[in-house]
């Protein structure tokens, strides 16, 4: 596939690693421009690109960048595409501020479907950069890590998870999108490095009455590395 990636940090860097490694085409974009990301391209073999090309990749985009940059995408790119576009980004509200529409109930993902003017999916937001460069396992594995995908399209939830299992992890089905609540900061399901059968019983595990509670904690704990 032809895989644009929104986002030059740790967790977009890796998945652009890993990839690439499967043998797919990956354009990488972050906001400073193609002539940041030499090292990056050498290191993962993805093409650098302007954000533009990588929101304009044919089959897959991925955006991993914070909460508060979604509203200086190229919108019409987006929203006009054909692509899967997967949301692998958390909101943390001491870095991204206070988003009302969040605040009031929605996940954070189907706020960023409605900025982008597109459907997404939710992946990769829930295991930290370094267990994403490190943990992977071939299939089979029994310490192999497993990841959530929620959405609401099912056809383009089983892609992402055939994606996921390529590049070392199990993957399993999240819901829809407005259950992705239970694999963000906070929830029993975020960054826990998790077994498939762990990890649906921490969606399941995870409590709305709690929700709010749950991401002031995580974001106090996240705010020295925001």
């Amino acid at each position: 596939m032809e895989i644009g990636i929104i986002g030059s940090g740790n967790i977009g860097s890796i998945l652009a690693g890993h990839l690439t490694e499967s043998g797919h085409k990956v354009l990488i974009a972050n906001s400073r421009g193609p002539e940041t990301l030499t090292a990056i391209a050498s290191k993962t073999g993805a093409d650098p690109v302007r954000v533009e090309a990588a929101a304009g990749a044919i089959d897959l985009v991925i955006i991993a960048i914070p909460a508060k940059a979604m509203v200086n995408l190229p919108i019409d790119i987006l929203s006009a595409s054909e692509a899967i576009i997967v949301d692998a980004g958390n909101y943390y509200p001491s870095r991204d501020g206070q988003i009302t529409e969040i605040a009031n109930g929605a996940a954070d993902s189907e706020w960023t479907a409605k900025v982008i003017g597109h459907p997404v999916i939710k992946a990769f937001n829930n295991i930290v950069a370094q267990s994403l460069a490190e943990k992977a396992a071939p299939a089979g594995s029994s310490d192999r890590i497993a990841l959530s995908v929620a959405g609401n399209d099912e056809a383009q939830k089983k892609v992402v998870m055939k994606l996921i299992d390529e590049i070392g992890f199990d993957a399993i089905d999240g819901g829809s999108l407005s259950e992705s609540w239970r694999q963000q900061p906070g929830e029993p399901a975020y960054c826990q490095d998790l077994d498939k059968d762990q990890l649906e019983a921490a969606l399941q595990e995870a409590d709305i009455s709690r929700r709010a509670e749950n991401l002031a904690a995580a974001d106090e704990t996240a705010r020295p590395y925001l």
